[in-house]
């Protein structure tokens, strides 16, 4: 697990209650997530990660994955 994946799964843990090891492959939408806890989620990954993701960019997102994709993409 690269360290990325690592911060990123604290994160989710932090913010998200997904469990213990959540699958980064599952689709977000199915996970039950409400839009608050998606936002609020996303600020801290913004903080976390030096990004500035928007409210709106959550919905670009459809798995964990995706979203660790990304990351690696803006941190070379």
């Amino acid at each position: 697990m690269s360290s990325t994946q690592d911060r990123l799964k604290n994160l989710v843990n932090e913010h998200l209650g997904l469990g213990p090891d959540p699958d980064f492959d599952a689709r977000l939408a199915d996970a039950g997530i409400n839009s608050m806890d998606a936002v609020a989620f996303f600020k801290e990954a913004n903080k976390e990660f030096s990004l500035s993701l928007q409210p709106e960019d959550c919905l670009r997102f459809k798995s964990l994955n995706e979203l660790l994709s990304f990351i690696d993409e803006r941190s070379g």
